[in-house]
């Protein structure tokens, strides 16, 4: 920067207030409240989209497998501890948990509330899902007694208040797919004592699932020595679908499998949208301070027609003419990006601090607006709005370099 030492002073003289120029400086002022009010805004947008993104994929993912394993005929799967063990030795698969799903109603103290109850093995269910390691009271001991009576069962947080159920105490569990009788199917009703709650944080699992032993669901259904799923853990989420084609070649034809992309196509889906959609929006923002930009340079080069006479009749030269405009458009960038990434970061730190924008849980499943802002995308947002305030002084510094200087002097 030494080497253009010249250029720079002038350029930065230029957009210093002074005698005469007051329109001129109000004009670059806006300018760079432009171009800080578009990074900040951008970079409070990408943290939003980032923070929602993390925060749901961490939600969804610490609380399902990443690949499930189910019978094509929906007919259960009988032999799952062999088929479990299998699946165990398949290349990046990490752990194993057999589940067994069914929707049940649960009558409290309080109302009946629709649910999904979940039979698991808790020392597999805690190697897939993170469920049951965010207990707010009690503990998982009641469901690794096979003698239990009445058996346990580990309720969400929000389902636990919208039913009015608190640790010990007994819940009805009503069955629709319950046992067959002779005059048809019979809903199965069976009693169980809450010994634990737990919360994730995430509003549609602590709002929907429960948690039992696997013993207990098959009691609960009437069902023999059958689970309807097996979970896997895989070392790389990104070679999901990968992993899944080896997992159905080694359990055989009878199984299909579904990763947790496919299972949260939609979600993801639109979280990508909104972050493209955001950053179309705010770049529209960065427009709007390159055209300020660019109004206040052509007007600058109009107002200083006479400096620029003079500078190049004492030998300035034309390459340096042009570039103390350039440098005056990047100055306005470095500054408004600078002012504007200093904002934006210190609003999503306190406001993800704070929490200070509250959402409705049954609405969002977040409770709050998650900010995420990472360094990385600081840099690019500085560096686009430093780039499109250059790209705005492209035309006056070329029109600057068209003047003559015995032209402007003839009249002085």
């Amino acid at each position: 920067m030494t080497r253009y030492r010249f250029e720079l002073f002038v350029a930065a003289r230029y957009l210093r207030a002074h005698r005469g120029a007051s329109v001129i400086s109000v004009i670059t002022a806006i300018s760079v409240l432009g171009v800080a009010v578009g990074v900040m805004a951008l970079v409070i947008a990408i943290a939003v989209t980032t923070g929602f993104r993390n925060t749901l994929e961490r939600n969804l993912l610490g609380a399902m497998a990443h690949i499930n394993v189910s019978e094509k005929l929906n007919n259960g799967i009988d032999g799952w501890r062999d088929l479990s063990a299998r699946l165990r030795a398949t290349p990046h698969v990490t752990a194993v948990s057999p589940a067994l799903y069914t929707p049940v109603f649960l009558s409290g103290a309080i109302q009946s509330h629709g649910a999904v109850l979940k039979g698991v093995e808790v020392d597999s269910e805690l190697a897939i899902s993170d469920a049951l390691r965010h207990l707010k009271a009690g503990s998982t001991k009641r469901l690794l007694d096979p003698n239990a009576s009445p058996p346990g069962i580990i309720l969400g947080a929000r389902l636990a208040e919208d039913t009015g159920m608190r640790v010990n105490d007994n819940i009805t569990l009503v069955s629709p797919e319950g046992e067959l009788t002779p005059f048809g199917p019979r809903p199965a009703i069976r009693r169980f004592k809450v010994c634990a709650i737990y919360e994730t944080g995430f509003f549609d699992i602590d709002d929907t699932w429960a948690f039992t032993s696997i013993a207990a669901a098959q009691k609960a259904l009437s069902l023999e020595d059958v689970i309807n799923q097996i979970e896997l853990k895989v070392d790389d989420l990104d070679r999901a679908p990968e992993i899944a084609r080896d997992v159905e070649r080694v359990a055989g034809s009878r199984y299909t499998t579904t990763t947790w992309q496919e299972r949260n196509k939609q979600l993801l889906g639109a979280l990508r949208m909104e972050r493209i959609v955001a950053m179309i929006v705010i770049g529209l923002i960065l427009m709007v301070a390159a055209l300020n930009i660019f109004i206040t340079l052509v007007m600058m080069v109009m107002e200083k027609y006479r400096d620029i006479g003079i500078l190049m009749s004492m030998g300035a030269r034309t390459a340096q003419v042009r570039r103390i405009f350039m440098l005056q458009g990047v100055l306005i960038g470095v500054v408004g990006s600078a002012i504007g990434l200093v904002g934006g970061y210190t609003l999503a730190y306190f406001a993800d601090k704070y929490h200070w924008v509250r959402l409705d849980e049954a609405v969002y499943s977040l409770s709050f607006v998650p900010f995420e802002a990472h360094w990385v995308d600081g840099v690019w947002i500085a560096a686009a709005a430093i780039l499109v305030s250059f790209l705005a002084t492209l035309y006056p510094a070329r029109n600057a370099t068209r003047i003559a200087p015995a032209e402007v002097l003839r009249y002085e």
